[in-house]
């Protein structure tokens, strides 16, 4: 005879109650507890219908995460499936399954407008680069439980979670500041590039509190990637007056500055510093390994998580905050 949830609360010696709030994730219950249920779930071998019990509770206990994938997603946005490990370890801690889909900002709203209508889901996270004003409709009109990764670049009711990447671009200005480099210039991304956008607002603000004056040249602008990281460099080293320290937007743009500076004979950190963003993928097997302000996207996937379980019980909670405090982590690329 298959075991019950009687037979379940006797070996784990709690009430049939204790039983279910911990296979409904409930949070007043304490993790030593959950563990003597689960234990005994496993030893009697029981498997609750989960499928009936969430029909009678008008869950599903899913969680949907839509953003654009493609061949190489992996290496292009590394930190992708950082958050999205961070995310699955706290929805799987509360029995939720968590799915991805592929979209775009114009295919996204019939989407998600179809998954909410025939209960598929019971919340979704969303990669900002698959927003739209009409997502924003649909979502408001319909008080479906989401969080937005990254902070809308229009106005919107989204409810939103994202790195403070000003703040970043400041400690970067001030951290070489403090080491003694006078003149800084900065290689980024286009104006579409709104990491490297808020990153450069950071710096910006630095030097002018500083009085540091930033040369036209010493600023470029372009593709966030190695080649386009080498072709900055060498119009950067074109200049009369030579920065004697960079700060590079991202990884890919400071494996292409690197690059630029061995081919032209300059020494780092000796000759020019560098600073970049973000530990990956390339800061620490490069030669010197660069010094960089880091960011803990699994931190942001695990802060996504706990909000979004806080959107499915409260729809009306409105969040929009930043998370996620940068920090420095100092290597070779610069000067002691």
């Amino acid at each position: 005879m298959a075991a019950t949830i009687k037979d379940v609360a006797k070996r784990a010696g709690v009430s049939t109650a204790t039983v279910s709030k911990v296979m409904n994730g409930s949070y007043s219950i304490s993790q030593s507890t959950v563990e003597t249920v689960r234990k005994a779930m496993e030893e009697l071998h029981y498997y609750p219908n989960l499928r009936a019990r969430n029909f009678a509770k008008q869950s599903t206990k899913q969680v949907l995460f839509l953003t654009t994938l493609g061949e190489n997603a992996g290496f292009s946005n590394p930190h992708m499936f950082e958050i999205l490990s961070g995310l699955e370890h706290v929805l799987g801690n509360k029995g939720y399954l968590l799915g991805v889909k592929s979209t775009t900002p114009a295919e996204a709203p019939e989407f998600v407008r179809e998954i909410f209508d025939s209960k598929m889901v019971d919340g979704v996270v969303i990669h900002a680069s698959v927003i739209s004003r009409q997502l924003d409709d649909l979502i408001i009109q319909k008080e479906i439980p989401h969080i937005v990764l990254g902070q809308p670049s229009f106005s919107s009711h989204f409810c939103w979670l994202d790195i403070d990447n000003k703040l970043a671009g400041e400690m970067a200005a001030n951290f070489l500041l403090q080491r003694g480099y006078q003149s800084l210039a900065f290689i980024g991304g286009t104006d579409e590039d709104k990491i490297s956008a808020h990153r450069l607002t950071g710096v910006l603000s630095v030097l002018k509190e500083y009085d540091v004056i930033v040369p036209k040249h010493h600023l470029q602008y372009g593709e966030s990637d190695c080649d386009s990281g080498f072709r900055m460099t060498e119009q950067l080293l074109q200049s009369p007056n030579l920065p004697d320290a960079i700060i590079c937007a991202n990884n890919y743009i400071a494996y292409g500055c690197v690059n630029a500076l061995k081919e032209n004979q300059l020494r780092i950190p000796e000759d020019m510093g560098i600073l970049t963003f973000d530990d990956y993928p390339f800061s620490q097997i490069l030669e010197p390994k660069l010094t960089v302000v880091n960011i803990d996207v699994y931190d942001m996937g695990i802060q996504a998580g706990k909000l979004i379980l806080n959107k499915m019980k409260k729809p009306n909670l409105q969040i929009q905050f930043y998370c996620t405090l940068p920090s420095i982590t100092v290597r070779g690329s610069t000067k002691e």
